[in-house]
């Protein structure tokens, strides 16, 4: 374990460091289209998915990525973790995400989110804040974005029992585009409020697109189905393989939940 201690502290002070060299070579595309400024992400997110196996052999695997449908989409991905906000640009075209509305006052970062067209909510503003979001997300996928919401609305602990919002379905509705939930198994990896960064494989799994327009609680089953079991399967199977590789599985009991 102490290995591994001394791998998740070097990734860390390494992946902050190459946060910031990345935002260097980005500042000349505030002057340049928003794709340039993709592009810059896209190198950022290869750069920490190299480190994140050669320091802390932590593998990524996309799995079912042949099922993301072309165009405007809504992708409804499971979120246990840190590393979902930015390794889903790997296999997304354009995404929007959801933020808070304090990201964009931190100089710079935030103007790059900005730049990016992500959609900042207060969550002061309650029932206010769900319309203007479903508004905005409406808009973009109007204009061939790509939409990610995450159901439960927060990180959640590998094994954590789900508690799905009904506020994605109404963003679905509203949008009328297909629908892809999205498994992954981030949280055994890189958890939440922890420096540590266990190896294993980590696993996305793209599932089958749901077309638009279905009803609203035939949707909100069919994505929390189709999820959780999908997740409980790579969830377990990443458990194994971190039992082989360091003798247990990581205790995440306790850790609960984070906005």
């Amino acid at each position: 374990m102490f290995s591994i201690f001394l791998r998740s502290l070097v990734f860390n002070v390494l992946f902050w460091l190459v946060f910031f060299f990345w935002a260097i070579i980005a500042l000349p595309t505030f002057a340049l289209p928003m794709r340039a400024l993709f592009t810059v992400g896209g190198w950022w997110v290869n750069s920490s998915l190299f480190l994140m196996r050669v320091i802390c052999n932590i593998k990524v695997e996309f799995r079912g990525v042949e099922k993301i449908p072309q165009g405007p989409l809504v992708v409804a991905s499971k979120h246990q973790s840190f590393w979902e906000t930015f390794g889903l640009l790997k296999c997304l075209d354009r995404p929007i995400f959801v933020l808070k509305r304090e990201l964009l006052f931190i100089p710079v970062f935030g103007q790059f989110l900005t730049k990016l067209g992500m959609i900042a909510v207060d969550r002061k503003k309650g029932v206010r804040a769900l319309l203007d979001m479903t508004r905005r997300a409406r808009e973009a996928v109007r204009g061939g974005r790509q939409f990610v919401i995450f159901p439960e609305g927060t990180r959640t602990t590998p094994g954590a029992p789900p508690a799905y919002k009904s506020g994605f379905a109404q963003i679905y509705a509203s949008c009328g585009v297909p629908c892809i939930p999205v498994a992954l198994n981030s949280g055994l990896f890189w958890p939440r409020r922890n420096f540590m960064r266990y190896p294993g494989t980590l696993v996305v799994e793209f599932l089958d697109p749901l077309p638009p327009g279905l009803p609203k609680d035939e949707f909100v089953g069919r994505v929390r189905t189709a999820i959780e079991e999908a997740t409980g399967r790579i969830v377990e199977a990443g458990r194994r393989e971190q039992e082989q590789l360091i003798g247990r599985a990581p205790n995440y009991v306790g850790e609960g939940r984070a906005v």
